[in-house]
């Protein structure tokens, strides 16, 4: 059963799989534009839809301590195979998760010891887009194995001017997996800027 989180809120992972151990998981992420209003001759050709890219950075003591520990649309595929970007959507639309992150934790090198999942404005500043401009924001972990959804976190506060997301964290603790629901916005331009916060 899904466990729905709160800002702040963690969770084991491993409890949820019914004891008989966590291998991977799929991370799912979503969003939707808010419907712009239509101007005085009922035309939306001059407003650009919102691209919003997702990231994954893995961390060694909690620190970022190289380019090549991000996964993102430049980089979908971890050199150690442990996580694989399964694709860029350019418009948030449709049904569903948006963006999807496979983490085979059992892949995982020892050495990392958390996963982040952050979301950005792709060309926010130039395109004078931001989070408020985004409704039904989730990040959710499913089992890897049984598709089963084992807890969701849906992004609720008002997040105008804050041009990415920093959404939540997967790290290890005492020999087992648990899920961080972070929540935190940020007014960082690109993933490249994101990830400086994690140096």
């Amino acid at each position: 059963m899904s466990v729905s989180l709160q800002k702040g809120q963690k969770v084991s992972l491993s409890k949820g799989t019914g004891g008989g151990g966590l291998s991977s998981v799929v991370v799912g992420l979503g969003w939707d534009e808010v419907q712009q209003k239509k101007g005085f001759f009922g035309s939306r050709r001059d407003i650009e839809d919102i691209d919003c890219d997702a990231a994954v950075f893995l961390l060694k003591d909690s620190h970022l301590t190289q380019k090549e520990d991000m996964v993102y649309f430049g980089n979908l595929k971890h050199f150690s195979g442990a996580v694989s970007h399964m694709g860029d959507n350019l418009t948030g639309g449709g049904d569903g998760d948006d963006e999807q992150i496979w983490v085979d934790l059992s892949m995982l090198p020892q050495e990392y010891d958390r996963v982040v999942f952050v979301v950005s404005i792709f060309q926010a500043r130039i395109r004078k887009q931001h989070f408020g401009m985004i409704q039904n924001a989730y990040i959710r972990i499913m089992d890897g194995t049984t598709q089963a959804e084992l807890c969701r976190y849906d992004l609720n506060d008002n997040y105008t001017g804050q041009t990415a997301m920093i959404f939540g964290e997967i790290y290890r603790y005492n020999g087992e997996w648990k899920f961080s629901a972070i929540g935190q916005a940020t007014t960082d331009n690109s993933i490249q800027e994101i990830a400086q916060r994690y140096q």
